[in-house]
């Protein structure tokens, strides 16, 4: 089999196409460049601390895009998804979804909300579950050094 270089056109659309695709979520407006750097804090370190309102914000954000009502923010879910991503981080097992929630995201592996939220966003089974039916939502992390992935998220959607 005979490897064809690409060309500098070629090259040059398939850049640009990749570049469009980092900088919205897909009809917004919003760019990596625009994410608070809280977004971007690295959680793969320890007494790491997540700003929830600001990644329920991003959540939020990818919602209006898809013309779903906000979610708020709220401390007794981001209890559910905080015990959830220590119980995931410490037994290496994907929690069960409560039953009380209409949705649960989970990941592992990435060290920033950011990183987080583009898997799922551009993951379309995961995308799909955040525009869940629901008014409030949690979301929470935890590290373990020792662990297979070290960084596991927990995003909880609920009424």
């Amino acid at each position: 089999m005979k490897l064809i270089p690409l060309s500098s056109a070629v090259l040059a659309v398939a850049t640009t196409l990749f570049l469009a695709g980092c900088s919205s979520f897909g009809g917004g407006s919003a760019s990596p460049a625009a994410l608070s750097p809280a977004l971007s804090a690295r959680m793969d370190q320890p007494n790491a601390r997540l700003d929830s309102v600001q990644a329920i914000d991003l959540v939020n954000a990818y919602r209006a895009t898809r013309n779903m009502p906000p979610l708020v923010a709220d401390a007794g879910l981001n209890g559910t998804a905080q015990a959830l991503a220590s119980q995931y981080a410490q037994t290496n097992v994907a929690p069960t979804k409560p039953q009380a929630l209409s949705q649960m995201k989970l990941s592992a592996g990435y060290a920033s909300f950011a990183e987080t939220f583009s898997g799922w966003r551009n993951n379309a089974a995961d995308a799909v579950g955040l525009t869940a039916q629901g008014s409030k939502a949690g979301v929470a992390v935890a590290y373990n050094p020792t662990s297979s992935y070290g960084v596991y998220w927990v995003l909880v959607i609920g009424d």
